[in-house]
């Protein structure tokens, strides 16, 4: 039997976005709430329009939703990490913490916004630390916090269920993200012996999706490839431009120094023509 990757567009919205109580599980998990916080039930929001970022647009999946005290809640998968991201990210919670007031209600009616976000990628140096939880705290003293706005950013990458001491539940979902490929067709029991999980993976199976869901599905791997190509060549070709500013910046230290055009192409391997055009 072959299971489809939970990361997909098509998979994550059939898991989290159509049972909400799946997706009470995850965020409960993953979120860094106290016991008296805990998600007792969700209902989901329409998903809005996304602001154009470029190179990204077909790498995000999103999921939307608000519990009874009217937390909201915004669940993303992003495949590819790009600096852009992370502004996605404070615009999108920032836009939904603001549209929850109408014309003459009151600033105390406003509820906290929380923002998962799982990234297929890296983007923390720190080989240790995929985990990272974001407040607005004040700088001297970070217990003090403003309350609305909190982020989470899960670097699914770097996720080892052995590192860490966290809840069962949140290794099991997280192993759920990592452990599923598309090529998988053995689950471990471990995550087969959680009633949730077993009912999330059995969403996964290959057999319960018709022909055309399973067309759009690779579909969206082809679009993550290309994008993932797309990055690459622009980050490869900012390398060599790059390159080629420091040796000029050499370059023209060297001749403002009157050196010869031979030690300046020893140098910096510039061509004749290139520094006897610099020297113009």
């Amino acid at each position: 039997m072959r299971y489809l990757d939970p990361k997909n567009d098509l998979t994550f919205k059939k898991v989290f976005g159509e049972h909400p109580h799946l997706l009470k599980s995850l965020l409960n998990a993953l979120l860094p709430l106290n016991d008296d916080e805990q998600i007792v039930s969700l209902e989901y929001l329409p998903a809005e329009l996304m602001p154009c970022i470029p190179l990204k647009k077909n790498t995000v999946v999103d999921v939307r939703c608000v519990d009874k005290h009217g937390r909201q809640f915004v669940v993303e998968m992003q495949m590819l990490w790009t600096d852009s991201f992370m502004s996605r990210v404070l615009f999108n919670s920032s836009k939904a913490y603001v549209k929850q007031l109408d014309k003459g209600e009151d600033y105390k009616s406003l509820q906290p916004v929380y923002a998962l976000n799982f990234i297929d990628d890296t983007f923390d140096p720190d080989p240790k630390v995929f985990y990272h939880h974001y407040q607005i705290v004040n700088i001297q003293n970070t217990n003090k916090q403003l309350k609305g706005l909190e982020f989470v950013f899960v670097e699914l990458p770097k996720f080892r269920p052995q590192t860490i001491n966290q809840k069962k539940l949140q290794v099991l979902w997280l192993r759920f993200l990592t452990e599923i490929k598309d090529s998988t067709t053995t689950i471990n029991e471990e995550l087969m012996q959680n009633p949730e999980l077993r009912e999330a993976i059995e969403y996964l199976q290959e057999s319960a999706f018709t022909q055309t869901e399973l067309y759009a599905y690779d579909k969206y791997w082809d679009m993550i490839r290309v994008e993932r190509t797309i990055i690459e060549d622009s980050l490869s070709k900012g390398k060599i431009e790059g390159k080629m500013e420091g040796k000029i910046e050499m370059a023209l230290i060297m001749i403002a120094a009157s050196e010869a055009s031979e030690k300046i192409n020893q140098y910096t391997g510039l061509s004749f023509e290139k520094i006897d055009e610099l020297r113009k």
